[in-house]
This record gives structure tokens, C-alpha cells and sequence, in this order.
């Protein structure tokens, strides 16, 4: 064993990815070579070979492209379409009621896709002309929906949260009933967020919207009646325990596919498109998932990840202080680095001072898909802001983007320090369900 190689390994990833080298790459190259270092070329070729079959033959990660395949499916087809309108029926005549609509809206979409790029994408084409329209400011508009399009990872089924249970080897289920408690905080923070605003900057909003017509309404209930009963299906078999969330993806994704061809909206092209993202967006994140887990294996062979558990448990940090650290750390992380790559790179180090420190890992789970969408809207590489940039570049500029996700960034921060203050917001569901 040798620390200093453990040492050395982390410095030079760290300096490959700031010459934009790929994660995945990143994370093989130095593992190899760290690996071959300490123990020979031919054990790291064997490592190196063997790899990437033991990882990507995971039962359990079969769940990835089967929910990933269910958003992309109802988001190609039209399925979510009508979730925007639906909300709009009840809560346009509240203060930033559009905005709040916006929200209520994400978070649906939230429950069949996984994906917060997806979730802000379909939201940002439907509702932000709409709220520009009505006389929203264009970047409290376009803020409002990069920020909700974060729930999109919080609220099951989140691919990060897969990904996350596979490495910590802790119940995927599980985190996902407490990625429910923590989507709804902030749906429910964001629309507290747009009240206050509305309340003390009338300037960004336009006057109450009137009532919205009840026979188009009626319409919008009906569309989106479908995926409420396939979301009842999926997530209530998967927390009664019922499926296995790989049985759930699969579930959810035949009757995405089923309800899309009922309904008279699956065609060719969205068929062909979905086919196609699910390949190439798992293909990306099963290759950083093996270059993770040949990370793992360097810091465990260089003594690396006893050495600081060991440090951090006789150092006599707090678990306020240990919890401060990790959050400046992902914070960080967040700001130039997407969250696969940045979760994958930390759970090596953090999971055995978790374990050694007996902090809950659904718990820590959950709180880092958080902290890692709060990087998805900070700059400079805010990816949701990216892509609401491109799919409302007519009413919008980058930093106009930026500027419109300030508030729920501060809602964000205020909702990780309650979240470490009071775990129960998380585990409430999962200790009542578990």
C-alpha cells in the first residue's frame, strides 16, 4: 500500500479534468495507471479487462436504461404535454401563479422521467413563451423553470439515485421513497420562493391571471390522466415491494410505450429518437460508472480510503463540520463538473468516513442528488441553464438565465441546511415505509 500514490492518483485526476479531459477517461487513465504502479502492468490489465463486465452486468443497473427509456418515451410522444395546462386549471390565479404552475408541472414530469435536463427542456418549450407572454419577466421566467426542472433527479425515478444505491450497495427503493420528501420541499420552497417574490417585486410580475377556461381544463385533467395511473402503477408496486426497481423501470417503460400508441402519439421518429437517447445517454453514464469502480478499486489498493477515514474519525470533527465540508465540496464540484462525474469521484472517498462515522447512507444519498442538481442551474456551467438558453433563445440570454435562478439557488442552500439540521425530512418516508 502506498498513501502517496492514493495522493498523487487524486492530484492528477483532478488536474486532467481541468484540461477537460472526460470523466470516464479521466477516472481509467489514472486508475490504470496508479494500479500498474503499485501492484505491475499485468494486474491492472486484468483489473482493467475484468471491470468494466463485473459492473455492467449488475442486475440492478438494468433499471437505468428502463426508466431512461420510460422519460424519454412520454417525453417524445407528448405524453407530459399536458401537465403544464392541468396545473395552470387550479393555481394561474395565485400570485406568479404561471411560475407556480411551472413548478407543479415539473414535478410531474419529474415522475416518469429521471432526468433534469428532460424535465427542463419540455417545461422550458411550453411554458416560457407563455409566461414572456403574460408579461413575466423573461429571467424570472426562464429561472423558474431551470430550477424546476432540478426536481426532475429528486423525485423517483432519478438515475442518479440508481447509480448512487449500486455504489453504496444501500437499497435503491429506499432512497427513492426519500427522494420524495425532498422533491416535495422544494417544489414546495420554490412556490414560497415565487410568492415572496411576487409579494415584494411586483415589477417581475405581471397582474393575477384570470380564471382559465374550463372546458380546455377539462381537456388538460383527462390528458394527463394516463400517466397518473402509470405512475400509481410503477411507484406503487416498486414501494409496496411488489417489484424490484429494475421490474418498475421495465414496467414503466412498456406502459409508456403502450399508453403513447393507445393514445395515438407514438409514431416512428419518437420511437426512433427514444431508442436512441436511452443508448447513448446510458452508454455514457455506465462508462463513468466503470471508471468509478476501478477508482475505488486504486484508493482501496493504496490505502488510500482507510487512510482518511481513519483521519477523519480521529480528528475530532463534528458532524456539523464533516457535513460543511462535504456540501462546500459538491457545491464546488457542481460549478464546472456535471453530477455523474462529480458523485462518482467523491463516493470512493466519502463512503467509508460515512460508514465509519455511522451516518445514514439513504440519508447522505438523497442529500447529495441534491446537492448536485444545485450545481446543474450555478455558473458558470449550470447545464439546466444551458438548455433553457437554446430552448427559449428568443426571449432569453445566458445570463439573464442565471440571474432568474438566484432566489431558488438561496432556496436551495436554505433547504440542504435544514435537510442536515433535521434528518427526518428525508427519512420520515422510508422509516414509515421501510
Amino acid at each position: 500500500m502506498s498513501v502517496e500514490t492514493g495522493f498523487a492518483g487524486i492530484a492528477v485526476l483532478a488536474l486532467l479534468l481541468i484540461l477537460r479531459l472526460p470523466v470516464a477517461m479521466a477516472l481509467i487513465a489514472v486508475s490504470f495507471g496508479g494500479i500498474a504502479w503499485l501492484l505491475g502492468t499485468g494486474p491492472a490489465i486484468g483489473i482493467l479487462s475484468n471491470t468494466p463486465y463485473s459492473f455492467v452486468a449488475s442486475w440492478t443497473l438494468s433499471a437505468v436504461p428502463m426508466f431512461l427509456l420510460m422519460g424519454f418515451v412520454a417525453f417524445h410522444s407528448g405524453l407530459t404535454a399536458g401537465l403544464f395546462e392541468a396545473a395552470k386549471l387550479v393555481l394561474r390565479r395565485l400570485p406568479g401563479g404561471l411560475a407556480i404552475s411551472a413548478i407543479f408541472a415539473c414535478s410531474g414530469f419529474a415522475a416518469v422521467s429521471g432526468s433534469s435536463l428532460a424535465c427542463a427542456a419540455a417545461m422550458g418549450r411550453i411554458a416560457i413563451p407563455e409566461m414572456v407572454s403574460a408579461g413575466y419577466r423573461p429571467s424570472i421566467a426562464a429561472g423558474s423553470i431551470a430550477a424546476g426542472g432540478t426536481i426532475g433527479a429528486l423525485i423517483p425515478p432519478s438515475i442518479l439515485m440508481i447509480v448512487y444505491g449500486v455504489f453504496a450497495e444501500t437499497s435503491i427503493t429506499q432512497v427513492f421513497i426519500g427522494g420524495i420528501g425532498i422533491g416535495i420541499v422544494t417544489a414546495l420552497a420554490y412556490c414560497l420562493c415565487i410568492l415572496l417574490l411576487a409579494r415584494f417585486r411586483p415589477d417581475i410580475f405581471p397582474p393575477t391571471a384570470a380564471a382559465a377556461d374550463q372546458s380546455g381544463g377539462r381537456k388538460a385533467v383527462l390528458a394527463v390522466l394516463p400517466i397518473i395511473a402509470l405512475v400509481v402503477l410503477v411507484f406503487g408496486g416498486l414501494f409496496s415491494g411488489f417489484f424490484t426497481a429494475t421490474e418498475a423501470g421495465a414496467v414503466g417503460a412498456l406502459g409508456t410505450i403502450v399508453l403513447a400508441a393507445a393514445t395515438g402519439r407514438l409514431s416512428a421518429d419518437a420511437i426512433r429518437q427514444s431508442l436512441l437517447e436511452t443508448v447513448t445517454t446510458s452508454g455514457s453514464l455506465f462508462i463513468i460508472g466503470v471508471g468509478a469502480a476501478m477508482f475505488t478499486r486504486f484508493l482501496g489498493i493504496s490505502g488510500l480510503s482507510g487512510f482518511i477515514s481513519s483521519s477523519v474519525s480521529g480528528s475530532g470533527l463534528s458532524y456539523a463540520e464533516l457535513m460543511l465540508i462535504i456540501v462546500v465540496i459538491y457545491l464546488l464540484l457542481g460549478t464546472f463538473m456535471e453530477p455523474f462525474g462529480a458523485m462518482l469521484i467523491t463516493l470512493p472517498i466519502f463512503l467509508p468516513i460515512l460508514r465509519q462515522e455511522g451516518i445514514s447512507l439513504v440519508w447522505f444519498g438523497v442529500l447529495v442528488v441534491k446537492l448536485l442538481e444545485i450545481g446543474m442551474i450555478t455558473p458558470p456551467v449550470g447545464m439546466n441553464v444551458f438548455v433553457i438558453k437554446n430552448v427559449a433563445a428568443r426571449y432569453v440570454t445566458v445570463m439573464q438565465v442565471f440571474a432568474g435562478v438566484i432566489p431558488f439557488i438561496v432556496a436551495d442552500l436554505l433547504i440542504v441546511a435544514l435537510v442536515i439540521a433535521v434528518p427526518g425530512i428525508v427519512m420520515f418516508l422510508p422509516d414509515l415505509l421501510g
